[in-house]
């Protein structure tokens, strides 16, 4: 470690020292912390199943950068990359359309060994594995509707996907020692104003209600739920709205999905989550960035990042919400990506940890709104980056932006040759 690195993290330790935060403490805590990093950045959500699918359910990449992975193979490479510029261990998060087999097989019949090839390389690199049924991206869902289809064999269909994909999920949990997060997203909704919107609200529901009737056990596989507020094709009506999954969650004792990308753009999900875990025993987030009507873009380091940062340290929600990321951006290098977004989320979460929330709260209490002001604007500027810095020298990962450097030469070397 590079003598300047140690030096400025012992003076910011001093500072952070006055206000009772341990700073030692803080990046124990931090390293426990895993994030869900999403293969779907690596290939624009092309999968490995239906190579030649149209992209549909109102998802959208854009741009040509070259390196987009082509296989399993290519994909677990970029992966490495990526992970090995990021501090700490953590995991990866698959769709259903990433299953690595020579079989042809559709999304209703996939079984865990489809995925054996996966769990064998995260147990190699000490990862975790997360999991989502893909209702998107196929014939069986070209019309926009999935498991509120009012077609009985189409709903069928999905909710067969379903139940296969929680069972490949319980296999990741399992055999990794990992609880994985199955999620459930779909793209059900109309372009224009329906008549009837309990109908397919109601369908929903049914499908829902007899894909969990398949008992996994939570040990190995938790289910989760995710809204959106519009989507493209559908900006008019989304079936499963944040209110009908908060209530169909809240009932059924399922995971409730806040997708910094899913509601409106200028509505912040960090005071979601204080609500949120009075009712409900753990959390899934996806962390995004939406721009207008995009909801996916690469995560920065912006106020509403922080701000969700904050509230899951300030409210001791560090053991209760799984953190995954959600964006796909195929304009820039796919690696890059990853590690923009990874190593921000991480940021944020530490820059909640180094905030002196005891004082804050008892000045609160106190009604004491002077201090608790000038102490949080303060603390913006405050040693936070050498305490970053220190971190990944730790952890053995480039610091600052020494990593653009590794990622440069790994698109010269492997993916300008693809």
């Amino acid at each position: 470690m590079h003598p300047d690195i140690e030096s400025n993290y012992e003076q910011a330790k001093k500072l952070y020292k006055k206000h009772g935060i341990d700073v030692d403490q803080a990046l124990n805590k931090l390293e426990d912390i895993k994030i869900s990093m999403h293969c779907w950045q690596g290939d624009d959500v092309k999968g490995f199943l239906f190579r030649d699918q149209a992209l549909t359910g109102g998802i959208s990449v854009t741009g040509n950068y070259p390196g987009a992975a082509r296989t399993p193979e290519e994909l677990r490479s970029d992966l490495e990359k990526a992970l090995s510029l990021i501090p700490g261990k953590h995991k990866v998060n698959l769709h259903a359309i990433y299953a690595d087999t020579t079989e042809k097989v559709d999304l209703n019949e996939l079984e865990p060994k489809h995925f054996q090839k996966w769990v064998e390389w995260a147990k190699e690199q000490g990862l975790g594995l997360d999991f989502n049924p893909t209702c998107f991206s196929h014939d069986n869902s070209k019309d926009g509707f999935t498991l509120s289809h009012p077609d009985p064999e189409i709903r069928q269909f999905w909710i067969d996907h379903c139940i296969a994909s929680r069972k490949i999920g319980a296999y990741f949990g399992e055999e990794l020692g990992q609880t994985c997060v199955t999620n459930i997203w779909v793209p059900d909704g109309y372009k224009d104003i329906p008549v009837d919107q309990l109908a397919p609200r109601k369908r929903l529901k049914e499908s829902l209600d007899e894909i969990f009737t398949v008992e996994i056990n939570p040990k190995h596989n938790l289910d989760a739920l995710e809204s959106k507020l519009f989507g493209l094709g559908s900006e008019a009506y989304v079936v499963g709205s944040h209110e009908f999954y908060m209530g169909y969650g809240l009932l059924n004792n399922k995971l409730i999905c806040l997708d910094a990308g899913h509601f409106h753009p200028t509505e912040s999900i960090a005071g979601k989550l204080s609500s949120l875990s009075l009712f409900s025993e753990e959390i899934l987030l996806h962390v995004s960035r939406p721009i207008r009507w995009d909801s996916d873009h690469v995560v920065i380091m912006d106020d509403e990042l922080m701000a969700i940062g904050r509230e899951i340290v300030r409210n001791d929600l560090v053991d209760r919400v799984h953190i995954g990321l959600d964006f796909f951006d195929a304009s820039i290098n796919r690696v890059a990506a990853w590690v923009i977004g990874t190593r921000n989320t991480i940021k944020a979460l530490l820059r909640g940890f180094l905030e002196p929330t005891e004082l804050l709260k008892q000045a609160e209490l106190e009604g004491d709104y002077t201090t608790r002001l000038a102490l949080m604007e303060e603390f913006k500027s405050y040693p936070f980056g050498a305490v970053w810095d220190y971190y990944c020298a730790k952890l053995g990962v480039p610091v600052r932006e020494e990593w653009l450097e590794e990622v440069k030469g790994y698109e010269k070397e492997v993916l300008l040759l693809r």
